[in-house]
């Protein structure tokens, strides 16, 4: 793109100095947005994968060693990109810049614990080794368990698979990459970088890391201890929070997509049926200038016609940088909305320009939203159209109702006393002749000379097709020679006729677009149109249906639980596989509730909308949430199976040793999504609700799966052993434990 605008003084150079080349729409200025805010993201994450793992190890050097997984990861998945055709877009740019936050989760697991075998006196080389080794299970259950949630969106079809497919694919190439790194480059590089262990050789941050970890140990024990010993009440507060998800949901506004502020605004000028070019035009001027005048606005262009007709016109609308105008585009809409001029007419339609675009249906439609009525039969149609227009108008939800207004076009029918022609010699060629030189152009000839060619275009002078009554004017020649007005023979009548059907599939249609008003989600909107058409009682032959962004959100609506439920499928498939279980995937899904709860609570509390992007937040809580039960679980069956602790014994002492990792892991996740809330460029609203929903879900997950994962783990090892019992299959009786 900077290519392009380079070359436009050399080509404005070339055009008449009355010709004005401007930019009518530029597209590139998110896109450097969301590239820019790439750029940022990794070296934030880069800084604060230092901070953390230098806070809570107390090693300079161990801090670098996670922040190479980064660049390697986002290197080889570029590569992996590279194989799948994808280019550097809004979605696959998201994709990368959550992988910053999320590629250095495994680095940072195995570099906990081969330092925690190193502070135990093990050589680095050896302590690489068996760190490596110990988690490499873990870690490969985390990661192809969390490709499994990016995975099952490609099999979701419908506007899921289309949207994020590019986005999942992305995600988990950066995941299966980051996975090869961490059980690589990272113990090589903690055998290469990290000191042996002496004993009274630390420093003071590493005195105040160790003891700030034994302190946080030592509380979190004294906690855990306390809920162990009161499992019911534990795993109560655990059934709440899934009854509180179920409530969230409920009570949470809803919308498909979050409104973009890209700089730019489309206008749609609809003007009355059979205006021609010459009318509409000083229309389409005095609209034009109205725009210009709002001091947000840089630049307005547009044109008239094209294959929506000469009544309609097309505008689009370039805005100041968002830092010089300090006023959202849908508030510039809004101001706009109220200072422009009534034109008799034509009306103007204003909406912001979205990154992601859902068709209304054949007809063009001048906002996000729109309404379609259908039938086999036209007369029927017409006579409900009004009816639905009034009812919508009087919604209070709704803004902005764009309708077909009016009973048709003006209509000059020339009517020829075929007759009264013949007796006075005039031939009916010769009346076409006249009339198509009369009110058309055409070329008559063309004129040549050394260098060019030149085509003669006759026309009569365009004042003189403006009035029917001009046809008086109008004279035709006889077979002898002779002129005789056009009115000797023929007479002309004015009439309306609505003769434009539009057709959606094989019925004809009317459609009407609107806007939602301030405050209101696509939930709200759709739930007072479809009340207030109840009340007309429409005939069946009669069907109504949403279209553009509202049809896309009612298609999403009734599948979305079956999205979720499809993911946790797939995590639950891939988990039973890997442990060869029944029981542990569900303690490990366990996590889930609790980030459900953060999620949907911080964006009702935060009065936000519940979108398609949250909705991707949630899934990729799915992946990253349960990570933590993982590291607990999967340490904790090794405990028992080749120290022969009890499950209480087991899990308690998983918890414990876990607690580090998973609170830098969760730490680094937390502040990788930073920038996704905090952005504030152009199209930065796209990434916000991505970045709330992991931040709020980590968060309060974080909390309640350090206490509920272990008693969940307990009960449902509890089961097991009467399960097995009932099967008659013998287990260890030590291995129980009371509940």
């Amino acid at each position: 793109m900077n290519e392009i605008k380079a070359q436009l003084p050399a080509l404005q150079a070339v055009l008449p100095a009355s010709v004005k080349l401007n930019l009518a729409m530029d597209r590139s200025p998110v896109i450097k947005a969301t590239l820019h805010e790439a750029e940022m993201t990794l070296l934030i994450a880069v800084a604060l994968v230092i901070l953390v793992v230098y806070l809570f190890l107390g090693n300079f050097r161990a801090s670098l060693i996670p922040t190479l997984a980064v660049p390697v990861s986002l290197v080889g998945t570029f590569a992996i990109m590279y194989l799948y055709g994808f280019s550097l877009n809004n979605l696959s740019l998201m994709a990368l810049i959550l992988a910053t936050g999320l590629v250095v989760d495994d680095a940072i697991v195995v570099l906990e614990n081969i330092s925690r075998h190193i502070d135990e006196g093990i050589a680095p080389m050896k302590a690489a080794y068996l760190g490596a080794k110990e988690v490499g299970f873990t870690l490969l259950s985390m990661n192809v368990s969390l490709v499994a949630v990016f995975l099952s969106i490609l099999f979701m079809g419908g506007i899921i698979e289309s949207l994020f497919r590019e986005f999942s694919i992305t995600l988990a190439a950066a995941i299966v990459v980051s996975l090869v790194v961490s059980l690589t480059l990272t113990p090589m590089l903690c055998a290469r970088w990290l000191k042996p262990h002496t004993p009274g050789q630390e420093n003071r941050l590493q005195r105040w890391s160790r003891r700030s970890n034994d302190w946080m140990m030592g509380k979190y024990a004294t906690s855990l201890d306390w809920v162990l010993r009161h499992r019911r009440l534990t795993l109560l507060s655990l059934l709440l929070t899934i009854g509180v998800n179920v409530a969230l949901y409920v009570v949470v506004p809803k919308t498909f997509m979050p409104q973009q502020d890209t700089g730019q605004l489309i206008g749609f000028v609809r003007g009355d049926d059979g205006l021609s070019f010459s009318v509409m035009q000083p229309k389409m001027e005095i609209f034009r200038r109205a725009v210009l005048k709002d001091a947000a606005v840089e630049s307005v262009a547009g044109f008239i016609g094209g294959n929506n007709g000469t009544n309609n016109a097309f505008m689009l609308v370039r805005l100041k940088p968002i830092k010089e105008r300090n006023i959202s585009a849908q508030k510039v809409i809004e101001r706009l909305r109220k200072e422009m001029p009534k034109v008799p007419g034509a009306q103007l339609m204003l909406m912001a320009d979205q990154d992601l675009q859902f068709g209304g249906g054949r007809e063009q439609t001048t906002s996000q939203y729109s309404y379609i009525l259908q039938s086999g039969d036209l007369g029927e149609l017409r006579q409900w159209y009004p009816k639905v227009v009034t009812a919508l108008r009087a919604l209070p939800e709704l803004t902005a109702i764009d309708a077909r207004e009016g009973h048709g076009a003006q209509q000059v029918t020339l009517m020829v006393d075929r007759d009264q022609a013949k007796r006075l010699g005039v031939d009916m060629d010769m009346v076409t002749a006249v009339l198509n030189n009369a009110y058309s152009q055409r070329q008559i000839s063309t004129i040549y000379d050394s260098l060019n060619q030149y085509q003669v275009v006759m026309e009569v002078n365009p004042k003189y097709a403006q009035d029917p009554i001009t046809l008086n004017q109008v004279q035709v020649i006889t077979a002898d020679g002779a002129r005789i007005p056009l009115s000797a023979i023929a007479h002309y009548e004015n009439s309306l006729e609505d003769d434009r059907v539009s057709h959606e599939g094989q019925f004809a249609s009317e459609s009407i677009s609107f806007d939602m008003a301030e405050g209101v989600t696509v939930e709200q909107g759709t739930a007072a149109i479809e009340r207030a058409i109840a009340k007309l009682g429409m005939p069946e032959d009669v069907i109504v249906k949403m279209a553009g962004t509202a049809d896309a959100f009612a298609a999403t609506q009734k599948s979305q639980p079956f999205m979720i439920l499809g993911a946790l499928l797939a995590v639950y498939l891939v988990l039973g596989v890997l442990y060869e279980s029944y029981i542990h995937p569900l303690t490990i899904l366990s996590t889930l509730p609790s980030a459900g709860v953060g999620a949907l609570l911080s964006i009702y509390v935060l009065g936000g909308e519940f979108s398609l992007i949250s909705l991707l937040g949630l899934f990729l809580l799915i992946g990253v949430v349960k990570k933590n039960a993982i590291l607990m679980i999967d340490l904790a069956l090794q405990l028992e199976r080749h120290q022969g602790l009890d499950p209480l014994q087991s899990i308690r002492s998983a918890c414990l040793q876990r607690l580090r990792p998973i609170l830098m892991t969760t730490l680094a996740a937390i502040l990788g999504a930073l920038p996704l809330l905090l952005g504030g460029a152009e199209g930065s609203e796209m990434r916000q609700p991505l970045g709330l929903t992991i931040i709020g879900g980590l968060v309060f997950s974080q909390v309640l799966t350090l206490y509920t994962t272990p008693v969940v783990y307990l009960y449902l090892d509890r089961l097991r052993h009467k399960f097995n019992h009932w099967r008659g299959v013998r287990t260890d009786a030590a291995l129980e434990t009371p509940l």
